[in-house]
């Protein structure tokens, strides 16, 4: 234990400058993109976009993190997500269990098309659950899309400034 303490305390002063400035380009681009979108009344959305800030800021070389990852996993789970909630499943089933179950299936399905196409992307599995429970929407559509592009643009023009720091 004190043995990985005193490793992580000597990477962090090896690399601060790296871990100060990630999180603040994380801070300033979220807080960029939650003005832009405004999207206070879809909170469920807005937790698949921190996580895949997270993932672009503190492990940008990781495959999840690239911009083909970022944007095709997000669509496949805006997608699926969509998709779910227009199955009426709610006639055939208790409202409780059909709403469970194409939650789910949003969720499996959106994982098994971004493997599929090799756009994995863990996040979107959230978008996918996200928008399958607040339903299709203009505006989910444009969050999703406005978030994704803020994201990987802003991915392509630190990648040099962008250190992992896992």
């Amino acid at each position: 234990m004190a043995g990985q303490y005193s490793k992580m305390m000597n990477e962090f002063k090896t690399y601060w400058q790296y871990y100060v400035f990630q999180s603040i380009a994380a801070t300033v681009t979220i807080f960029v993109l939650l003005l832009v979108v405004s999207i206070q009344e879809k909170p469920v959305i807005v937790a698949s976009i921190g996580a895949s800030t997270f993932i672009v800021f503190a492990m940008p070389g990781y495959i999840t993190a690239q911009p083909r990852n970022l944007v095709g996993g997000h669509l496949v789970g805006m997608s699926c997500g969509f998709l779910a909630s227009l199955v009426p499943l709610q006639h055939l089933l208790p409202s409780s269990v059909a709403l469970s179950l194409l939650y789910a299936l949003a969720v499996g399905i959106s994982i098994f098309i971004m493997v599929v196409i090799d756009t994995e992307h863990p996040p979107a599995a959230g978008t996918a659950l996200g928008v399958a429970i607040a339903g299709f929407s203009v505006k989910i559509l444009l969050t999703v899309l406005v978030s994704i592009i803020i994201l990987s643009s802003v991915h392509c023009l630190f990648r040099h400034r962008l250190r992992d720091l896992t």
